[in-house]
C-alpha cells in the first residue's frame, strides 16, 4: 500500500483538475482498502474513494483528508458469470469480454473508469445499462463494519442512481458480478437508435459481438467520449448533466416553452423514463443545451463546451475547476431561462457544487 502527502489529485482524473489531497493512499488488494477505510473511519479523517476519477470533480484546494485510489486487479470469468475487482479498468474488461464471446456490456466499451464505480453510477450508454447484467455487489459497509453482499434489487438501480449513490458515504465497492449471455458470439439484441443505424440493422437485431462493440467505440470517438491524452474534447467527465425525467405536468410545460422559443412545428425528444420512474418523460439534457444557444465549442476561455458534443465540458489545457463550474453554472442558468427546466451534473463534486 503505498501512501503520499500532499499528493496531487488532478492527474487521477479525467478532468486533470483539482488540488491535492493531504495524503493519498493507493490500495491493490481488497484487504488494504478495507484497512484504509476502517483506518480513515477510526480517526473521523475525511475519506475521498477514487477509481478510474472519470465522473469526479474535485475543487482546486483540493481535499483534506485521505483520498483512496483503488488499484485492486481481478478478471474472473466463470462460465457465463463475471466477477471483476473494483480498480478493474472497465474498458479492458467490456473488451475481454467480447473477446470471450460473452454479450451483455458490449455497447458499454470506451466508457473511462474503473469497474467499481460501474453500479454506483448505474452507467450506461448505447441503450445497456449494468444493472440489466450486475447480480451482484460486494462492498465493505462502513456502517456495520463489515463487507457485505447486495443483490441486484438491494442496489436499488434506477436511472443513474443507486442505493450507492443515494447513501455515498456508506459503502465501498470492492467487487461487482454479472450474469453475461452466450449468444453464440452475438450481441445483445440493439436497443439503441442510432447504434442500429450505424450497423445497418434494426433495433432488436443481434450482430457479431466485436462489430457491437467498435460500432459504439466509434460513435464515442466520433463525440469526443473515448479518452485520448491529446484531444481535449476528451478531457471531460464526458455527460456532464442527466437527462432530465418530467412528470406529465413537467414535460406539458416545457413542450409549451419549446413552442413558444422555437416554434409550433419543433418536437422535443422525447423518451418513456424506464423503470423507477412510470409514467415519467425523459428528455434530453444535450438537444436543451444546444436549443438554449449553447453549441458545440461554445466558450472563449480555458473551459469550453466540447467541440464534437454539447453535452461534455471540457478542459482546453490550462482550465481550473473554477473555471468549468463558471462554464457549467452559465449553462445550466441557460437552459433554466429558456426552457425552465433545471439541469443536474452528474459527476461528483468534491468540495464545490454548482
Amino acid at each position: 500500500m503505498q501512501v503520499l502527502h500532499d499528493a496531487p489529485l488532478a492527474p487521477l482524473t479525467t478532468f486533470r483538475l483539482g488540488g491535492p489531497a493531504d495524503r493519498l493512499v493507493t490500495a491493490t488488494t481488497d484487504a488494504e482498502v478495507i484497512d484504509a477505510v476502517r483506518e480513515a473511519d477510526a480517526t473521523g479523517t475525511p475519506l475521498l474513494v477514487i477509481g478510474g476519477g472519470s465522473n469526479l470533480v474535485i475543487g482546486d484546494k483540493g481535499f483534506a483528508g485521505t483520498a483512496l485510489r483503488i488499484a485492486t486487479t481481478g478478471f474472473e470469468l466463470t462460465g457465463t458469470t463475471l466477477e471483476l475487482a473494483a480498480g478493474e479498468v472497465w474498458t479492458d474488461a467490456v473488451a475481454r469480454t467480447v473477446d470471450a464471446g460473452l454479450a451483455g456490456i458490449e455497447c458499454l466499451a470506451g466508457i473511462p473508469g474503473s469497474a467499481g464505480a460501474t453500479p454506483i453510477q448505474n452507467v450506461g450508454a448505447y441503450g445497456q445499462e449494468v444493472s440489466s447484467t450486475i447480480t451482484e455487489v460486494i462492498a465493505y459497509d462502513r456502517r456495520a463494519h463489515e463487507t457485505v453482499t447486495l443483490t441486484n434489487a438491494d442496489c436499488v438501480f434506477t436511472y443513474r442512481h443507486s442505493r450507492f449513490k443515494a447513501d455515498p458515504d456508506r459503502y465501498v465497492v470492492l467487487r461487482v458480478r454479472f450474469a453475461l449471455e452466450d449468444a453464440g458470439g452475438l450481441s445483445a439484441p440493439l436497443k439503441y437508435a442510432e447504434t442500429a443505424r450505424a450497423l445497418g440493422v434494426e433495433p432488436g437485431d443481434r450482430v457479431p459481438l466485436a462489430e457491437a462493440r467498435e460500432t459504439v467505440l466509434k460513435l464515442r470517438a466520433g463525440k469526443g467520449m473515448v479518452l485520448d491524452p491529446e484531444d481535449h474534447d476528451t478531457w471531460s467527465a464526458g455527460s456532464f448533466f442527466t437527462n432530465p425525467i418530467l412528470t406529465d405536468e413537467q414535460f406539458a410545460a416545457f413542450h409549451a416553452r419549446v413552442r413558444e422559443r422555437l416554434g409550433d412545428g419543433v418536437e422535443p425528444p422525447a423518451y418513456p423514463a424506464g423503470p423507477g420512474h412510470p409514467g415519467h418523460t425523459k428528455t434530453s439534457a444535450a438537444w436543451l443545451i444546444d436549443k438554449a444557444g449553447f453549441t458545440k465549442g461554445y466558450g472563449t476561455g480555458p473551459a469550453r463546451i466540447s467541440t464534437k458534443h454539447t453535452l461534455a465540458l471540457t478542459n482546453r489545457g490550462e482550465a481550473t475547476t473554477e473555471d468549468l463550474l463558471a462554464l457549467a453554472r452559465e449553462v445550466v442558468a441557460g437552459v433554466r431561462e429558456a426552457f425552465g427546466i433545471t439541469l443536474v451534473n452528474e459527476p461528483v463534486t468534491v468540495g464545490v457544487s454548482l
